[in-house]
């Protein structure tokens, strides 16, 4: 368990980032991680199997940075509204470091289209203080469902 002033640091860190991912700039969204760091958007079914399949990843900022380039420059796609949802944020602290876990949902809204989910599943994080500020080191987001919308062009 995090003490209740870490505990309230720890989920400020997840509303900036459910933030920038629905409201933007999608630019500080890399501004959240360490570098190196390691971003993933994996299976349960791979993660169940400790398998290292995954359908989204990123080693390092620049990467991150390189999908922040891809979604608004090179990868076509209708436009859309995503709103994340984070809950049961919970943790522990090891020398500083902290291990985080989150449950998540992301709603998708196209025009002229009712809303749906987009994905639901839970992250597994390594969070670190640098700088002064709690960045994410590893982001691991383990989607429920064996089925992929192929819209899955935004970071969960």
């Amino acid at each position: 368990m995090l003490g209740s002033d870490l505990q309230r640091e720890v989920e400020e860190l997840y509303n900036t980032y459910a933030r920038v991912l629905d409201d933007g700039p999608l630019e500080a969204w890399p501004d959240l991680f360490t570098d190196p760091c390691t971003y993933q958007i994996v299976p349960r079914e791979n993660f169940e199997a400790d398998l290292p399949l995954a359908i989204m990843r990123c080693e390092s900022k620049g990467m991150l940075m390189d999908r922040v380039h891809s979604v608004q420059e090179t990868i076509v796609y209708e436009p859309r509204y995503l709103r994340h949802h984070i809950t049961n944020i919970s943790g522990t602290e090891v020398d500083g470091d902290l291990t985080v876990q989150a449950n998540y949902s992301v709603i998708e809204v196209l025009p002229e289209e009712l809303p749906r989910i987009l994905s639901v599943g839970r992250y597994l994080d390594k969070v670190v203080r640098a700088g002064g500020q709690l960045l994410f080191k590893e982001k691991r987001v383990v989607y429920d469902s064996e089925l992929v919308p192929n819209s899955i062009v935004f970071p969960l």
